[in-house]
């Protein structure tokens, strides 16, 4: 089985290349959020407790992330491997992700970053915020504070992935099309 990880910062256009990257290569693209969202929706023992806490205010642990993730994994069958978009978005949960891989004799094939720099992320987020209506993505203080949080939370990963060999990076400022050719050609 491979295991894949898309990262980069909000606005790269992640979510964009997920789908035909997980059509082409017959990968099961898994979208944290959308996996909190189906554990709470199914009811399962994992959901109820991440929906309690996130009914509190208070954030989904680790531990409960990668166990949803470990119950997704043995769920999905029929595909030749997983891609991993919105996890892990620290060290500490790629040490998790690496950990709950080992015990399965696995590893993560290969980290796919798409990059843009800080400019072009404001200028997509605020695009997307016209045509989707969203106003998370129309707050430019929010949009600056999802950036700083890449850089100083997420960013860190770069070095972590390239010091095991894993980590590619694509230049995300080109057209769809072209972002879509460049992670073709390293999968």
């Amino acid at each position: 089985m491979k295991y894949f990880i898309l990262f980069g910062p909000p606005g790269a256009g992640k979510g964009t290349q997920a789908t035909a990257m997980a059509e082409k290569f017959n990968l099961c693209h898994i979208s944290t959020g959308a996996l909190l969202r189906e554990e709470i929706k199914a009811e399962t023992e994992l959901g109820k407790v991440a929906a309690s806490l996130i009914n509190e205010g208070k954030l989904v642990p680790n531990e409960l992330v990668v166990s949803m993730m470990a119950s997704h994994f043995e769920k999905v069958k029929g595909v030749d491997g997983f891609l991993l978009d919105g996890f892990p978005r620290t060290v500490e949960q790629a040490i998790s992700l690496d950990n709950l891989l080992a015990e399965r004799g696995e590893a993560v094939s290969n980290v796919l970053s798409i990059m843009i720099p800080d400019e072009m992320i404001v200028e997509r987020i605020q695009g997307r915020a016209a045509v989707e209506g969203r106003a998370d993505d129309a707050d430019i203080s929010i949009i600056r504070q999802r950036i700083a949080t890449y850089h100083s939370q997420t960013e860190p990963l770069i070095e972590y992935y390239q010091e095991k060999g894993l980590y590619k990076e694509v230049d995300g400022t080109g057209s769809i099309e072209q972002v879509r050719e460049a992670i073709f050609a390293i999968l």
